[in-house]
């Protein structure tokens, strides 16, 4: 496949590394070669099979809109941006286009979200939960899009409102811990990331599994699938 990638940071720079080891072809860009989307013409796009973006929240959006605009499928693993979730998701209706976006693209934060929405269960007899993730000092979003899929995922399980602490310290790739408590007794449940190796493999793998393919998804909703 081709691919092109927006984004030089520590993670995409791994997705970098990781598409070239499963023999994909890869164009990689900056911030300063795609300054508002400008270098996500058709034109430029055409020989490009899909695009992953792993920027910041705040060019995110002017990317999708440029691949939407070209006709381009494009995977996103920025966060930072779903309060215009219904609005994205229009745009990729209109156009036709495969899109998938993800709160983490690692199988095991993937996995710990199933586990969340049966631990929810636990809101609903007298439990009180609550969320924290710990990243490193440069993460631009906090709380990270990770925990606030946890917060979703337990209130929607729960019925219950819960709280997230957001800590930023040294080069923490990623740890979550959800805690339930009760009278009786005490729930902690803890996903911990090693290294960023997990988001990357996810990311190129959803792109493999997404190229040809037309629609919306959420990768907690295909993570199963992708192989």
């Amino acid at each position: 496949m081709n691919l092109l990638l927006l984004g030089r940071g520590k993670t995409g720079s791994l997705v970098h590394d990781v598409a070239l080891e499963r023999k994909h072809h890869v164009l990689m860009l900056g911030s300063a070669d795609n300054r508002n989307g400008s270098a996500l013409t058709r034109e430029a796009l055409h020989d490009v099979d899909v695009v992953i973006d792993f920027t910041t929240p705040a060019v995110v959006l002017k990317n999708i809109k440029a691949c939407v605009a070209a006709g381009k499928n494009i995977v996103v693993g920025t966060t930072g941006w779903y309060n215009k979730l219904d609005r994205v998701r229009g745009l990729v209706a209109d156009s036709g286009i495969g899109f998938v976006y993800g709160a983490n693209f690692s199988f095991g934060v993937n996995l710990f979200f199933e586990i969340a929405k049966l631990a929810g269960e636990a809101l609903k007899h007298g439990y009180g939960g609550s969320v924290e993730e710990v990243h490193h000092v440069h993460k631009k979003d906090a709380p990270s899009g990770t925990a606030l899929k946890l917060q979703q995922i337990l209130e929607q399980s729960g019925g219950k409102k819960l709280g997230i602490a957001s800590i930023r310290e040294g080069d923490v790739p990623g740890t979550h811990t959800i805690s339930l408590e009760s009278d009786a007794d005490c729930l902690t449940l803890t996903h911990e990331a090693k290294s960023r190796r997990g988001f990357a493999e996810g990311a190129v793998k959803a792109a493999e599994w997404l190229n040809g393919k037309r629609g919306f998804y959420d990768f907690r909703e295909i993570f199963h699938e992708v192989g």
